[in-house]
Order: structure tokens, then sequence, then C-alpha cells
């Protein structure tokens, strides 16, 4: 059945239930996203990890704390789904590797990802958060750190939504961070001014 055949509450149970990639996740499925049609904001991430997978509450660990201080934001505006969408790129944890989380399930994108973002007429802000997202988003395939220097080229540039590269806001990425004060003090400013003229407080 086509998409535009379901209304958003019988796609968004659909997705609940798939257990397309269940022979391949060593935790089980549990998809954890947030989504209203109302959403200005989108988060665009990798894929839930292990804490978010127990909890079923996105970027519920100190990744998303990280994220929320970037965004200048609390959670009642953060998990308010009306303001701000939740897509990974896989939206079940896909399990751990030699060096961290597995990459996101390949193929989770192509059968759901595209069907809820044709559902957000009144995005205003994509903020996409690693190399798959970028990917995806941007047909991007530079690393990271490239990508994101990059930022006024996606943002500053009068598109609409703008778009905010950005790393991953895991404690992993401490020493990237280090490594790159400009996003600091460059772009996360620039995010927070953004944020705060697209979200209503309160």
């Amino acid at each position: 059945m086509k998409s535009e055949a379901l209304t958003d509450a019988q796609l968004i149970a659909r997705i609940k239930a798939c257990d397309l990639c269940l022979p391949h996740l060593p935790d089980g499925v549990r998809p954890v996203f947030q989504f209203d049609p109302r959403a200005r904001v989108l988060v665009a991430a990798q894929a839930p990890g292990r804490r978010v997978h127990e909890t079923g509450i996105p970027f519920n660990d100190p990744s998303g704390e990280r994220l929320r201080e970037w965004m200048g934001i609390g959670a009642e505006i953060f998990y308010d789904p009306k303001q701000l969408a939740i897509l990974p790129m896989g939206f079940c944890f896909p399990g751990t590797g030699k060096s961290g989380d597995l990459p996101p399930r390949k193929e989770c994108a192509p059968q759901w990802r595209q069907q809820l973002l044709d559902r957000l007429p009144n995005l205003q802000l994509i903020l996409v958060i690693g190399q798959y997202a970028q990917a995806w988003h941007l047909q991007e395939k530079g690393s990271v750190t490239e990508i994101v220097s990059r930022w006024r080229d996606y943002c500053c540039q009068g598109q609409s939504p703008a778009v905010f590269p950005m790393p991953h806001p895991s404690p992993r990425n401490n020493i990237w961070l280090k490594r790159n004060p400009w996003f600091e003090a460059e772009l996360v400013p620039e995010l927070q001014k953004r944020v705060r003229e697209i979200v209503v407080s309160g």
C-alpha cells in the first residue's frame, strides 16, 4: 500500500510493529523516533544507543543532554513532537561492535524514513548529525569534519529549511570537540539563535 493511503497514525503503527531487521538485531526490535506533522525542527541522527533502546525515549542519554545544550533548549521543548521530530537513519538499536555501536541498519531508511519526511511540510530547521545522516540528507561523502566545517554553506545561504551539519554529541567525540573548538564557538551560538527563532517556549 502506498504511504499516501495511510493516515499518520496508521503509518506510525506500522513502523512501530516493523520487524524487518529482526534477524540482524541482537537486542531485538524497538523502533525509537518522534514524529508529528506539525514539527518545525528535525533532528536527523544515526540510530538509538543501548540506553535509548531500553527506555524507548530518543536521546535519553548523555548524547541527548549535550545535544539539548547545543540547541539551547530543555527537555520540555525537545520532547514536544509538535515542535521537534527525531528521525534517526535506523530506528532500532543496531547492537554493539568492537569500537562502539554498529552502523544503523540499511533496510530502515528506504523502507520508512522518506514516508515520514514527506509528512513534515513545516520544517524550518534540520540538524544533520553524523556521517550516515549527512550522506542521506546532503548527498555528501566527505568526512564529518570536512562537512561540518562548511556549515555556513548549508545553513546561511537563505535555504529553507536551514540545515546544520553536526558531529554526533556522544562523549566519544570529546577529542573531536577539543580539536575543533570553532564548532562550539561559532556554529553552536548560531544554531541556538535559529532554534530560539523557531520553537515556542512554555
